[in-house]
């Protein structure tokens, strides 16, 4: 994940602030020791997914919540705040220009077999994922390397083609996660979900099949870092929705329910104030968007898309569909992050038909347009189909567009979107570290993760290089400010909201405020099993 020195201190402030803890009742299963954590993720090997948890393939946050504990990365994002180092003793640039990044490895690092950690293991690890280069584009976090070198045992030194002030935090992502030569082939996936690295846990995977039913993570007594595990075990839990989870969570089956709880579920929560277990609310650095393929006819103008940027309410969209859960988002880049302009409300203001209807006038654009909004229904959350129902009624009340809606399958869905089936999609991202870079890059840059025909040269060639240069991120935010701009004009990306993060977890779990960091990425480390109060 991203930077260097930077001000993301700021952030962890306001993050730290927001916090709120919610009494609930809850029966709980007295006799285990060990944490269950329950989520609504799903973990099965496809082939849209060979892989689930090689680090050089794995590329969402249900996955990178089971790399994070068990692979070993040179940094380590925690919390809120910069990266820290890990698996190193020390890392650092070495240049004035942030091309050229040492890392020194900490004294005695093994892997959980018990066989040495070297610089080679380093090098090994980052070239495999580098030139695997996997379908899923995780690899894009390692494109700034140019070549790496190793001097000894315990020294990797990282030569970039061009500065990256971000470079430190995505060292502390999974792709550079540290994997040994031994159980990982250098230009093979491994299409398992066994897990051989060097972090807090090891994990055995329970399966059915091709799919994960359970994931054991036991600490692992080979293990040296800066991370301090607070229990000896816990267990991750997929559920196939939220009201599964939940029930087993007042059942006493499972300790926590993580990602992804129902709009509706967090308000009961909110309101049953018991003493037998809390809810935990933290801001958030999810976001929703519409992206728009801007080579297809039906929103090939810009003028349609400005049409449909002028017209979406999302204060109503918010209020709607998710109550206090979300709020209004008025860039890519969320209102917390360094960097943030409401870009997309500086331009377009409150939502205006008479304005949308100019927009269309003058571009001699006969109305209503005719467009299809393509959501999917599970993935980024059970409340999509709502959410697009009022997106086309508001597009539709304008008398300017005739719009239907029309759902698919995660596997479909995205194979569609990447391949440019869709004129106007749904799509939801979590950052890979809480930079603005790191909202910017993915989704704008070439060889991004929409695989967007959009291509902005001043973005692509000019500024986000710019912002790459400056290690004090407030000093970059002037270039951020002008990439949002631009995007506000163009509007290849439409942003509608930006999430909260919530967990609820039994009063036997101590210090489950700290069970996720600002990318929504687990940290079971931090829990902790104490006595019911």
């Amino acid at each position: 994940m991203t930077r260097k020195v930077l001000t993301l201190s700021t952030i962890a402030g306001v993050i730290a602030a927001a916090l709120t803890v919610y009494y609930i009742h809850n029966p709980l299963n007295q006799g285990r020791d060990f944490i269950v954590v329950g989520t609504t993720d799903r973990f099965t090997i496809s082939s849209d997914a060979p892989a689930p948890v090689d680090p050089a393939f794995a590329y969402d946050v249900g996955t990178w919540d089971l790399l994070k504990q068990t692979v070993q990365t040179l940094m380590v994002h925690r919390g809120n705040g910069e990266p820290e180092p890990e698996a190193a003793q020390s890392c650092g640039f070495t240049d004035s220009g942030n091309e050229r990044y040492s890392c020194a490895l900490r004294k005695g690092l093994k892997f959980s077999d018990g066989t040495p950690l070297t610089a080679k293991d380093v090098k090994f690890s980052i070239d495999r994922a580098r030139g695997i280069k996997a379908s899923s584009g995780v690899s894009a976090l390692l494109s700034s390397i140019d070549m790496i070198e190793t001097q000894g045992a315990d020294k990797v030194i990282f030569h970039l083609k061009t500065a990256d002030a971000t470079f430190p935090f995505k060292l502390s992502t999974p792709v550079a996660g540290i994997v040994s030569s031994r159980n990982y082939e250098d230009d093979k996936l491994r299409k398992s979900f066994a897990i051989d690295g060097s972090g807090p846990y090891t994990m055995r995977a329970d399966m059915n099949g091709q799919r994960l039913v359970k994931a054991t993570f036991t600490k692992n007594p080979n293990y040296k870092g800066l991370l301090t595990p607070k229990n000896d075990a816990v267990v991750i839990k997929p559920f196939k929705n939220a009201n599964e989870m939940g029930d087993a969570f007042s059942k006493g089956n499972i300790d926590i329910m993580a990602r992804t709880m129902s709009p509706d579920q967090i308000r009961k929560f909110k309101e049953d104030r018991g003493d037998n277990a809390k809810l935990v609310e933290n801001l958030g650095l999810q976001i929703r968007f519409l992206g728009f393929n801007t080579n297809a006819p039906p929103v090939r103008n810009k003028a349609i898309r400005q049409a449909i940027a002028q017209l979406i309410d999302r204060n109503e969209l918010a209020s709607t569909v998710y109550g206090t859960e979300v709020q209004p988002l008025y860039s890519i880049v969320p209102a917390t992050i360094v960097g943030h302009r409401n870009a997309f409300f500086d331009t377009y203001g409150e939502p205006n038909v008479a304005r949308a209807r100019t927009m269309l006038a003058n571009e001699d654009i006969a109305t209503p347009v005719k467009l299809t909004l393509h959501y999917e229904g599970r993935h980024f959350g059970t409340n999509a189909k709502q959410e697009f129902q009022v997106l086309k009624n508001q597009l539709n009340n304008s008398g300017l567009f005739n719009v239907r809606i029309e759902s698919a399958p995660w596997s479909q869905f995205r194979a569609a979107q990447q391949n440019g089936g869709f004129d106007v999609y749904g799509m939801g991202y979590f950052p890979d570290f809480p930079d603005a870079e790191n909202f910017l890059a993915p989704l704008l840059d070439s060889n991004n993760i929409l695989n967007s025909r959009y291509n902005s040269s001043m973005i692509r060639n000019t500024l986000i290089p710019e912002s790459r240069r400056t290690s004090d991120r407030i000093a970059a935010s002037k270039t951020l400010a002008r990439i949002q701009k631009i995007v506000a004009d163009d509007v290849p990306i439409l942003p509608l909201w930006q999430g909260k993060q919530y967990v609820v977890a039994s009063n036997n779990i101590a210090r489950s405020q700290y069970v996720t960091n600002s990318s929504a990425t687990l940290q079971l480390w931090e829990l902790e099993l104490v006595e019911r109060r």
